[in-house]
């Protein structure tokens, strides 16, 4: 495999050039801005709550700066790159809500993120990598969020409202990304943009729906500072 082998996948990118894809270049500050929000907003937070907030934010940020990595360099390494940093966020991710939301003990949710990875690959070995602009691929992550918003709603209902929400805007920006290619001839800037800036919002709204899930509820008879501090 040449890691150096220059890739045209997306409907901006003509050639080779850093500013090649100005708009799914520019876009991946939106993850960046969300790290940067989610990071300022700590607080009184429990101890591994707290932790997880910072995760979640450098992780979002690595996001970000691997897309940013691929729209400008635009080589099978950087793509692998890319890929490498979603995937990361979503086994954190999946970990942190088995241990945090469900609140299960550590084989449960290194359990879970095993399943998802051979899930995954399996995914990866029977799809066809070239379907819907290969958006196809993502169907594992969709299953899991949609399996993960479902307990919520169960368990933590403000927290699995929203990650419906977040479930739903990612429906819309995988729809976005499968139309990049076959808008090109009538919208030569693609729709990939659009799914940088939609998922940007999706990863944090599930980063904090994450959080607010994780929060203890306060306990009976507490009084409101006390509750405030729980919330």
């Amino acid at each position: 495999m040449d890691l150096n082998q220059p890739l045209l996948d997306y409907c901006e990118r003509l050639g080779p050039g850093l500013l090649a894809e100005p708009l799914n270049a520019l876009s991946n500050g939106a993850f960046l801005l969300a790290a940067l929000h989610l990071w300022r907003r700590r607080g009184a937070e429990p101890g591994p709550v707290a932790a997880a907030r910072i995760w979640l934010a450098a992780l979002l940020a690595l996001v970000g700066l691997g897309s940013l990595a691929f729209h400008t360099l635009a080589t099978r390494g950087t793509s692998i790159l890319d890929v490498a940093c979603i995937g990361i966020f979503n086994l954190a991710y999946l970990i942190l809500f088995v241990r945090l939301v469900a609140r299960r003990p550590w084989p449960w949710a290194l359990g879970a993120a095993l399943a998802f990875i051979v899930v995954d690959r399996l995914a990866g070995s029977v799809l066809p990598s070239s379907a819907v602009n290969g958006s196809l691929l993502y169907a594992p992550a969709l299953l899991v969020l949609s399996a993960l918003t479902g307990y919520a709603l169960r368990r933590a209902p403000p927290a699995g409202r929203l990650m419906l929400g977040a479930a739903a805007a990612f429906w819309l920006s995988l729809v976005l990304r499968s139309l990049d290619r076959a808008l090109c001839p009538v919208w030569p800037w693609g729709t990939h943009f659009a799914w940088h800036l939609l998922n940007a919002w999706v990863l944090y709204r599930l980063s904090t729906a994450l959080l607010q899930g994780a929060r203890p509820a306060a306990e009976p008879g507490a009084r409101p500072a006390q509750a405030a501090a729980a919330r």
